[in-house]
């Protein structure tokens, strides 16, 4: 396993530290531009994002380009020491184009054409779209491919959205002959014989349509897969014109916080490096270690989706947003322990949306480093000046990545299949909710976790969890069973092993291809009211010396234990004393089933116990107050550890009898140290 990567670029092996810059917006001030640059030398900031959605300014009319703006703004950006993260302007188009093509504009679902605005209100599909995108990005190479300031290639921005038009439908279908050969293996994935749905001409396929068809599941399936392959063979023909005329510069886009409208695994092939947009809700009436969890949990699936290789945090706020529901500011310290957060956890960039303040349109209010007021004496840029101070003393762990030794299955394809199911629960089965419920265990006691997708090796990691995998694809049971074998330790949860690729149910008994593994059969589930409960009463002398009670919710399987020892049974209800909680012994290793959604505190206990037993690895091995979590990257000799309170009170850690250096200040770090509200220390320590 690698444990050390190369920097993003060895033109610059330091952390970035900077933002979405638009001086395209404001070229008729260029006394503002050189204030920038003074500003941004000031703050520690060293690398922009530069022309995200400059197509107008770049090609104001057809054929007519204009780059020497951008020439100027890239020159004087690298003759002061501060380098380019250079934007491809795909993501909104100009106005010219949507008149004089009007194919390039986006149908909605209830088949309407769209009108020029937005963003991302443009067909994947559109041959004349992928031409004009094409041209301007060849041009763009060859004028700055090879410019010494220019670090990556960002294209397009925070992909989405579906379009519905004839040129989309009819390439649909094509991709549904493709998958499936012939309408008869169509019409038996997605069981068209139900309501009489069966295809007898390709032409007669439609996508999915709130006055058509919602309700066929495969198709509802095959759509969303269909939405991830366009948009992710355009990223492929955006790439295309890039690399042919400097392959070694490197690619990403900014991916957004659990996503639902695309499967990143596959868009995460056709891009050299994973960044992400970061946007939490700080402050608004939320558990922090709900919510710090959750993003550690993000930070994660995102490092995941390149086994591990260093990500970047594209975007986040200095202070606040102007979109969320409640745009809350950040109390001090918060914005250093958020930038922290995302580095712990794997990230060699902290970056903002955005440099300067819009003097206008829809994010003219959203934070940004620079205010209305344009100077520097500001709490928010003095917090961010902070940051890069902190920054360029971390220069040693560039490249280092976090070694884990347990994974969470968080699939998007399971996650879409689920929530289309059509019961048992459709006020909610919370699948989203109960993924974030298990890793929370982990991130209470500082344990690395990998979040990734069913398709995954699974043979590196002790412990795999894979809460309510509801698809199981072809070959997934199988590696599962050969990962228990060998002594792999697997967790699973209720609402298991129930259909196929094509969310056909599996015949014979659930959990399907699981039951063997698991040693159960689940012959009925119920569901539970909101505010309703059961409970899970534990076995004397259980196996891992769990005891008491725990609150049951939502969905209780009732299941029979065939080969499966059984460690907890249902409190009440006509299915009191039923198996709720199983461990099967296979081969070398062991599978459990929770066959309810259980309290956060039988999570604690329940997986408590099996780190202990497992000894899976730590980030550093003490016992951590409530809110306080550790997190650590290597490079194969040392470790590096950032511990951080996401409590607004003093904290106590003891280190216990081991001697750390604190990687900032340099001084050696022993005994107990005491973590202010939102703070953060970064600690060495040599494996």
């Amino acid at each position: 396993m690698v444990k050390k990567y190369a920097p993003i670029n060895e033109k610059f092996p330091h952390f970035y530290h900077g933002g979405d810059y638009n001086p395209d917006q404001w070229l008729k001030h260029p006394e503002i531009i050189d204030e920038d640059i003074r500003l941004m030398k000031l703050s520690n900031c060293n690398v922009m994002t530069i022309g995200i959605f400059a197509w107008t300014a770049l090609e104001p009319e057809e054929g007519k380009f204009n780059f020497k703006w951008l020439d100027e703004i890239i020159n004087k950006l690298y003759k002061n020491g501060i380098y380019v993260v250079l934007a491809t302007p795909s993501g909104a188009r100009p106005a010219w184009l949507s008149l004089k093509y009007p194919e390039v504009l986006r149908v909605n679902a209830n088949r309407v054409k769209n009108l020029h605005g937005e963003r991302h209100n443009h067909c994947y599909t559109s041959p004349i779209y992928r031409e004009k995108v094409a041209i301007l990005n060849r041009k763009l190479a060859e004028r700055f491919a090879n410019h010494p300031g220019v670090l990556l290639w960002h294209i397009s921005n925070e992909f989405g959205g579906e379009c519905h038009c004839e040129l989309c439908q009819e390439a649909f279908r094509n991709w549904l002959k493709e998958r499936y050969g012939t309408l008869e293996e169509l019409n038996e994935a997605w069981w068209t014989g139900f309501w009489s749905h069966t295809y007898t001409d390709w032409s007669q396929i439609q996508s999915p349509a709130p006055q058509g068809d919602t309700t066929l599941h495969g198709l509802n399936l095959d759509w969303k897969r269909f939405v991830t392959y366009q948009t992710t063979d355009f990223i492929r023909q955006e790439v295309k014109p890039l690399k042919e005329v400097n392959p070694n510069l490197s690619v990403t886009t900014n991916l957004m916080e659990f996503y639902e409208g695309l499967d990143y695994w596959k868009l995460a092939k056709e891009i050299d490096i994973v960044s992400w947009d970061n946007y939490p809700e700080w402050h608004c009436d939320t558990d922090f270690v709900d919510l710090a969890s959750y993003i550690s949990m993000m930070h994660d699936f995102f490092r995941s989706l390149k086994s591990g290789k260093p990500f970047m945090l594209m975007e986040s706020t200095p202070s606040m947003t102007n979109w969320q529901s409640l745009s809350k500011l950040k109390k001090p310290g918060m914005h250093l322990l958020s930038s922290l957060q995302a580095v712990a956890h794997g990230s060699d960039t902290v970056q903002y949306f955005q440099w300067r303040k819009s003097r206008g349109a829809s994010e003219k209010f959203h934070g940004a480093v620079v205010d209305h007021c344009g100077h520097e004496n500001t709490r928010v840029f003095k917090e961010v000046t902070e940051v890069g101070d902190i920054l360029t003393k971390l220069d040693e762990i560039i490249g280092t990545t976090v070694v884990a030794e347990t994974a969470i299955i968080l699939d998007t394809e399971n996650r879409w299949a689920v929530k289309d199911a059509k019961g048992p629960r459709n006020c909610g089965v919370n699948y989203e909710e109960l993924v974030k419920s298990q890793y929370k265990a982990f991130w209470k006691k500082g344990i690395p976790v990998d979040v990734i997708d069913m398709q995954c090796d699974f043979s590196k990691y002790k412990l795999l969890v894979a809460p309510m995998l509801y698809m199981v694809k072809t070959g997934v049971a199988e590696r599962i069973e050969e990962f228990v074998k060998k002594g792999g330790t697997f967790v699973a949860t209720y609402w298991s092993g129930i259909v196929d690729e094509n969310d056909l149910c599996f015949l014979g008994g659930f959990p399907g291809p699981l039951r063997k593994v698991l040693g159960i059969w689940a012959e009925e589930i119920d569901s539970l009211y909101d505010g309703e409960t059961n409970g899970v009463v534990l076995q004397t002398n259980n196996e891992l010396s769990l005891a008491g009670s725990y609150e049951a919710i939502e969905l209780c399987d009732l299941i029979h234990a065939e080969t499966a020892e059984v460690l907890g049974v249902y409190k009440k209800d006509f299915y009191a004393d039923r198996p709720a909680l199983t461990v099967n012994k296979f081969g070398k290793g062991k599978a459990y089933y929770i066959a309810t959604r259980l309290s956060d505190d039988f999570n604690d206990a329940f997986y408590g116990a099996l780190i202990n037993e497992i000894n899976v690895n730590r980030a550093v091995d003490i016992e951590l107050p409530l809110g306080v979590t550790a997190q650590m990257r290597t490079d194969g000799e040392n470790k590096y550890i950032f511990i951080m309170n996401f409590n607004d009170t003093d904290k106590t850690i003891s280190l216990g009898s081991e001697s750390y250096s604190n990687v900032v200040s340099g001084k050696k770090m022993e005994g107990k140290i005491i973590l202010k509200p939102f703070g953060a220390i970064v600690l060495k320590h040599r494996l």
